[in-house]
């Protein structure tokens, strides 16, 4: 291992960290999901909660993904069994818990990658004008987007369907791969000559441009209204279970706590660097981020559809059906979508970058892969199986968030609060700190933020996913 450590790559500036952290934290669930979140619940009356789990998750999971990553110089596997070496003496154990994460972030990227294509083509329609040709009219707005993306029942249904159809005769696997070889250059070019360097260009030009948008909307008339709905507090509805459960949701995976990418990148981080700072950073933009989308997706179809507004649901439907129909009917739609596309495709980039740098390192640091051979693994797996699961995408992602992201997540909380040694817990979140972490960040990692990571499990499973 300390050969490995002698000769890893890493970021090289705090900011190029916290930006390819904010560029893994921002991503769709904060563009299709947070906005809708935001209007369902009651603005105000989600947020509150909402800023409160920010603020917990980010000052416990957060510190402690990026701690056990650099600590052990390591990704899940080798973080994991660091962690159960030093309570019972084997590495094993922890090594094969690792694999649980890992395949986590496997199946996560190649469902991302599905959504990427969908992006990319898009962004494509965007610029050239395919998509602001659709005009208004839903039945054709709507057709394109089940063109791109067809549905099936079963997962050999959906793998049925596409070898029935010729792999490219269905579906976007062209724009898929695309995507994809786009994400895997960048990785091919390392973390810091490749993954820093791309977020350093695409999270400050993604800020940019979604705060010009918000702008743009703001000067609509009828904008006024979606603010209405953003700043509206209901007192009464903070008693409500339901609103606590998909706040806290939202926000745990919306800061990425899974076990895997956090710590992935926690592993590239130098010694010097202050980890509790980087985590309010990454917490605090990915917020702002989040923000950033409800005020521009809320006010404009306020604008574009009044009360039809309470109609619209979240996920892939919002981005690519209403959305498009909101911004090809107002004033400038043309550059207002295409803006707002290019703006998701940084967000997706930067996202499945991360997701499968998880995978890529384990074949780095356990099989001895090189950069190259080891994203070109990785690569050719996620292309051909994405392509496959194309018609069952969103069940697949279903299974992935609801059950292996939060069970990650909850197996590196037991490895960093239960398994460590409380000295060399501390001692790895305290390394580099301009100031010793406060006495509250254990226990309330311990016995807090780990059984929340099982009620994210639980709740997930009852609700039929919560973020």
């Amino acid at each position: 291992m300390s050969k490995t450590t002698e000769t890893r790559d890493g970021f090289q500036s705090k900011w190029g960290f916290i930006l390819a952290c904010i560029g893994s934290a921002v991503g769709m669930g904060n563009i299709w999901r947070f906005p809708i979140m935001v209007h369902k619940y009651g603005g105000m009356t989600f947020l509150l909660p909402y800023f409160l789990f920010v603020i917990l998750i980010g000052s416990t999971g957060v510190i402690e993904e990026f701690a056990l990553g650099r600590r052990a110089s390591a990704g899940p596997v080798g973080a994991f069994g660091m962690c159960t070496e030093e309570r019972t003496g084997k590495r094993s154990t922890g090594e094969a818990i690792g694999a649980i994460p890992i395949i986590g972030a496997m199946m996560l990227a190649i469902g991302y990658t599905v959504v990427l294509g969908w992006i990319f083509k898009y962004t494509f329609m965007s610029i050239s004008g395919g998509l602001f040709a659709l005009g208004t009219d839903m039945g054709s707005i709507g057709g394109a987007f089940g063109a791109t993306a067809p549905e099936a029942d079963t997962l050999f249904g959906a793998i049925g369907m596409m070898f029935q159809n010729g792999i490219f005769g269905i579906g976007n696997g062209i724009w898929q791969i695309v995507g994809l070889v786009v994400a895997l250059v960048i990785m091919a070019l390392g973390v810091a000559g490749g993954i820093e360097k791309a977020n350093k260009i695409m999270m400050p030009v993604l800020f940019f441009l979604f705060l010009g948008l918000g702008v743009y909307i703001c000067t609509l008339n009828g904008s006024s209204e979606g603010y209405k709905y953003i700043f509206t507090l209901n007192l009464a509805g903070l008693k409500s279970v339901e609103v606590w459960v998909y706040a806290f949701g939202q926000a745990f995976f919306s800061l990425s706590i899974a076990g895997n990418g956090s710590v992935i990148y926690g592993s590239y981080l130098g010694k010097g660097e202050d980890i509790p700072n980087s985590a309010r950073n990454v917490a605090l933009f990915d917020t702002l981020a989040a923000l950033l989308a409800a005020f521009v997706i809320i006010p404009a179809m306020a604008v574009m559809l009044g009360e039809g507004i309470n109609d619209v649901s979240g996920g892939p439907g919002l981005m690519f059906v209403y959305l498009v129909n909101v911004f090809n009917g107002m004033p400038g739609g043309r550059i207002v979508g295409m803006v707002f596309f290019i703006c998701v495709l940084f967000a997706g980039v930067s996202s499945i970058i991360n997701l499968y740098e998880a995978p890529v390192a384990f074949l780095q640091e356990k099989f001895r892969f090189g950069r190259l051979p080891a994203v070109a693994t990785i690569g050719v797996i996620g292309c051909i199986v994405s392509i496959l699961i194309q018609p069952w995408t969103s069940q697949w992602m279903d299974v992935v968030s609801i059950y292996i992201c939060p069970l990650g997540a909850m197996l590196a909380g037991i490895m960093f609060f239960w398994l460590l040694k409380q000295s060399t817990a501390l001692s790895a979140v305290n390394e580099g700190a301009k100031k010793p972490i406060g006495g509250w960040f254990y226990p309330l990692g311990k016995y807090l933020f780990v059984p929340l990571a099982f009620i994210a499990l639980v709740a997930g499973a009852i609700y039929g996913g919560i973020g």
